[in-house]
């Protein structure tokens, strides 16, 4: 193994064992420094402070997204903080690299009128339309990812009488999200014709999960967690392609937001690490301000 490949090995390790990163994260980490490794004319170890700039051009010659390029630096600067940390080094060469400026796109975010049609096109007897509807309550009630809610564990449930469930979300972080009345219902609903959706093979494995199924997970996938989501859209009449786990998700952080919820209790409940993550969604109450200001300030009166 090269020094290059053992030094990576060790600051994942590291990684892993301090700060609990989950193994995409890990994974993405690798692929960012391998691919600095490669491109590095004497490599990471030996990299000079002018190595890594002429990395950042090519990158940039090579037309890669603003967001790409940040996320590579991010990884060199952590790789050569964790080494002199170490005391593997004395100086830190990317600590002069300049992170590209980056455009943050405010998501568009369904209307609380189309979130209601969407969950009624849901409405229905059959373990199909229950577990669907579920599905779609507990994403808008409790802000999850699609990760979250297609492994959602049934372990997770035993909570939610207190009108919570637990979440493990990203980094292994286990969090609280809130079940409304609603989502509860629906819930109840879907828990009494559950095992009828328990498949003959891999039985045991999908019976540890809210949302079972006969792959080797065990667990629904994000495909079918998507085509549930189109084919609701068009019973709604929605359009398809604006409607996924992520919206729903997006309009859950905003309709919060807009019902007077603060900024750090919607980071806490997103799962957000950091609340300039969470800072996007008060882009989207502009027109809420202003009909605010236009209701209470005494110069726009009259």
């Amino acid at each position: 193994m090269s020094e290059d490949s053992q030094r990576i090995g060790a600051f994942l390790d590291m990684l892993a064992v301090e700060r609990g990163a989950a193994n995409n994260t890990l994974q993405a980490y690798r692929r960012d420094l391998d691919d600095a490794v490669a491109s590095l004319p004497s490599g990471l170890v030996s990299a000079s402070g002018a190595d890594l700039t002429g990395y950042q051009q090519s990158l940039s010659k090579q037309g890669m997204a603003a967001s790409t390029i940040a996320r590579r630096l991010s990884a060199l600067r952590q790789f050569y903080r964790f080494e002199v940390e170490e005391g593997l080094r004395t100086t830190n060469p990317a600590s002069d690299l300049v992170t590209p400026t980056l455009r943050r796109n405010v998501p568009d975010v369904h209307s609380r009128e189309d979130m209601t049609t969407l969950l009624a096109a849901c409405e229905g007897e059959s373990m199909r339309d229950r577990r669907d509807l579920c599905l779609l309550e507990l994403i808008y009630s409790a802000g999850l990812r699609a990760s979250e809610i297609c492994a959602l564990p049934m372990s997770a449930l035993k909570t939610r009488r207190d009108g919570f469930i637990r979440v493990i979300g990203k980094g292994n972080k286990e969090r609280l999200c809130p079940v409304g009345r609603h989502a509860n219902h629906a819930l109840d609903a879907y828990l009494a014709v559950r095992e009828a959706s328990l498949p003959k093979r891999n039985r045991a494995v999908a019976d540890a999960f809210v949302f079972p199924s006969g792959g080797k997970d065990g667990h629904l996938s994000r495909r079918t967690l998507q085509n549930v989501l189109d084919q609701r859209a068009i019973a709604a009449g929605l359009d398809p392609t604006a409607i996924s786990p992520h919206s729903l998700r997006h309009a859950f952080a905003t309709h919060m937001l807009q019902g007077g919820a603060d900024l750090r209790t919607v980071q806490m409940l997103l799962g957000h690490a950091d609340i300039s993550t969470t800072q996007i969604y008060t882009h989207l109450l502009t027109d809420d301000l202003a009909d605010l200001l236009a209701a209470a300030h005494p110069l726009a009166q009259g």
